[in-house]
């Protein structure tokens, strides 16, 4: 009887660190979604000021799964690979499901080129054409809604002139 205290003892300590080693994954888990949270972006054209949330990757591993394999983006939403320092970049459509415009833009947030809609699935090279910091994406087409133009500003807290959303 005394051995199937003990287990029973034992099988209570593992699940109260099993519940302790969840709760931790839990809380770094939402942390680490609190941290790379949406940001306010604003950009700038002659339709108007339009604002976006965007989702900011800037590491290697994050800018490499990009918004690969998401099934919808809002048309207020988007993603801004942030490469820290001006250079040509590129980029491709490979298991990104849905179409995209890519907006070149270098570090004082003045938009440089822009590549509408970005066919879904497609590994064909979406090449920056000139060094730049930044590359955002947003829903395919949505660039021309908002009349955007090489030229144009992108205010976020990362660009030099940065006024944030």
């Amino acid at each position: 009887m005394r051995v199937v205290a003990q287990g029973l003892a034992g099988i209570a300590n593992a699940s109260r660190v099993l519940a302790l080693i969840l709760t931790i994954f839990v809380a770094s888990t939402v942390a680490g979604c609190a941290s790379s949270g949406d940001e306010k972006l604003t950009l700038h054209t002659a339709k108007g000021d339009f604002a976006f949330r965007v989702e900011v990757v800037d590491t290697p591993k994050s800018r490499a799964d990009g918004l690969m394999f998401r099934q919808e983006l809002a048309s207020d939403a988007g993603m801004l690979f942030d490469f820290k320092e001006e250079r040509p970049v590129s980029f491709w459509m490979r298991n990104t499901f849905i179409p995209l415009d890519m907006i070149f833009v270098d570090a004082e947030g003045i938009v440089k080129t822009i590549h509408v809609n970005a066919r879904p699935q497609d590994p064909t090279s979406i090449p920056s054409g000139v060094p730049v910091q930044f590359v955002l994406e947003i829903p395919g087409g949505r660039s021309v809604e908002i009349g955007l133009k090489a030229g144009d500003r992108m205010d976020h807290v990362r660009t030099s002139g940065g006024q944030g959303g």
